[in-house]
């Protein structure tokens, strides 16, 4: 674990998480005074997402509200270790949320009874439930959180063509399990997709923030759209 000296804005810190080091990003607000305690947010993003997006983004607006905030890439994502890369493992992500919080208590400006905690899409889902059991969260809010898988997947895409998607995605766990080696898919669903033709929407919006400079590789090279094919 390490924690350098720190500075209002942003400050690169690591920690330990299920044997990994893992990267993060703590935010500061103005005027900040290691002699003080403030009030802190964990964060965790959206599926495949690494600190650099989502959590940059609330991590500068929440810090210039005078929030501590701490956005870090999971095991396997962006700058932390972990063998398998972009592994969408909720059970993995849930302990890395734990073990984030748990660093944060060992630093003394955080106001232990004003620790918060801050989900995106798949991680609202993520963080809700490590905050049904774990107490040292004492708030937590979401954005876009996904909630309900069974609404998400099964309510929005038709049974015939979800059920395809989980057959394959357990033959790849066949293969992975024969062969040693890990398949990827496009996690976005969008790398052929051609974004004159996109109708204006969540697809489209996906599109200009995962494919263009705006969020994209070109920007942000540890990122991928590339996730783990199996389940």
């Amino acid at each position: 674990m390490s924690t350098a000296i720190l500075t209002v804005g942003n400050n690169d810190v690591r920690f330990k998480s299920q044997g990994y080091m893992l990267a993060g990003n703590l935010y500061l607000p103005g005027g900040f005074d290691p002699a003080k305690q403030y009030p802190t947010i964990i964060f965790s993003g959206p599926f495949n997402q690494i600190k650099e997006q989502m959590g940059a983004v609330y991590g500068k607006k929440l810090a210039a509200k005078g929030y501590v905030f701490l956005a870090f890439d999971h095991v396997g994502y962006g700058d932390s270790e972990g063998e398998i890369r972009n592994n969408e493992k909720f059970d993995w992500k849930q302990e890395g949320i734990r073990d984030a919080i748990s660093y944060l208590r060992t630093l003394s400006f955080v106001d232990h009874e004003k620790l918060c905690g801050l989900g995106g899409c798949a991680s609202g889902g993520y963080m809700a439930i490590v905050a049904s059991t774990d107490k040292r969260i004492k708030a937590l809010a979401t954005v876009s959180g996904m909630m309900d898988n069974v609404a998400t997947l099964f309510g929005a895409i038709p049974k015939e063509q979800m059920l395809a998607a989980l057959h394959a995605a357990n033959e790849s766990r066949q293969r992975q399990y024969v062969t040693g080696e890990v398949e990827y898919m496009d996690g976005v669903g969008m790398e052929e997709a051609d974004p004159e033709t996109l109708p204006e929407g969540a697809r489209r919006e996906g599109y200009d923030y995962y494919f263009t400079a705006r969020a994209g590789t070109v920007t942000y090279p540890n990122y991928t759209n590339k996730t783990v094919a199996n389940l």
